[in-house]
């Protein structure tokens, strides 16, 4: 008996050794693997930004040779378009009561013969409505739409849009003002070809009074910029500029216009019509200046 006890206890003893052993192998190996995966996506961390930047220069570059260089870049003298179908500028407001006016007499200057302003209050609590419906009994060409509670810039652009009787439309934020021009700069992609569905402007920073407000300068100039050229020599704009963009009415309508339940809507947009193999141009001579805060406060 002592003798079977003796061999039993012995057995166990190789039977742990070995299990110990195994263990370790396995636990050594998870390691080696996990450090293998860290140092991937370390390289990854590092190498990504470096591999992004010189592809953005690089397709920047192109765009610029192939269009820009080569053609009359002058964002104050737009070419002659073949027509000049009507247009409706919409303009989402929210307690913009301190910058709306201005927004509109911005729009009222366009050099286009035939558009109109829709402009959205969306629920505002300050003197937004009564400001737009004072400039709409001066001027024509503005109707306002008010909504009686906030629902969101989706909803207040599927309100107008919906209002609107003309395929095109040009998008704006409350408190943006698009250079004269721009909507002829972006009519010039939407004339050119069936499939065209949406066009990006070219968003700049007209509050550069400080060090932040200089920065987002040079951010939207140039990195943003930068990017959209590289987009569209690639051959898809990622998405459209929320500021300010230009749409066919018939393409927003075959995807089900604005989503109201994202964040993001000019994302949303994009891909939502890419997804219908529709094409999103990006035209840089299509201004709009646009405020953003200049200091860390806001």
């Amino acid at each position: 008996m002592p003798e079977l006890l003796n061999q039993l206890t012995d057995e166990l003893t190789l039977i742990l050794a070995f299990s110990n052993q195994a263990a370790a192998i396995v636990w050594h190996a998870t390691v080696d693997f996990a450090r293998g995966w860290m140092s991937v996506l370390l390289e990854f961390a590092f190498y990504y930004p470096l591999f992004m930047a010189y592809l953005w220069m690089i397709g920047a570059c192109i765009y610029y040779f192939h269009w820009e260089r080569n053609s009359r870049f002058d964002h104050e003298n737009p070419p002659d378009l073949p027509s000049y179908p009507p247009v409706s500028n919409l303009v989402p407001c929210h307690n913009e009561g301190r910058d709306v006016e201005e927004t509109m007499e911005f729009l009222l200057q366009q050099h286009y013969p035939d558009f109109e302003i829709i402009a959205i209050n969306d629920g505002s609590q300050d003197d937004t409505l009564k400001i737009l419906l004072a400039l709409a009994q001066k001027h024509p060409q503005l109707r306002v739409i008010n909504l009686e509670q906030n629902q969101g810039k989706a909803v207040a652009l599927n309100t107008g849009a919906l209002f609107s009787a003309n395929e095109y439309l040009i998008c704006i934020d409350g408190d943006a003002l698009l250079a004269p021009t721009a909507t002829t700069w972006i009519m010039q992609h939407l004339l050119s070809g069936p499939r065209v569905a949406a066009v990006t402007g070219n968003p700049r920073i007209r509050t550069r009074s400080t060090l932040l407000g200089k920065i987002q300068v040079g951010e939207f100039s140039a990195i943003v910029g930068l990017i959209k050229r590289a987009q569209r020599v690639y051959g898809r704009v990622f998405t459209v500029s929320g500021v300010v963009a230009g749409f066919r009415k018939s393409a927003l309508q075959r995807v089900g216009y604005w989503s109201n339940d994202m964040v993001t809507d000019d994302i949303d947009i994009s891909w939502k019509l890419q997804l219908d193999h529709w094409d999103i141009r990006f035209e840089p001579n299509a201004l709009c200046w646009i405020l953003m805060p200049e200091t860390l406060r806001g």
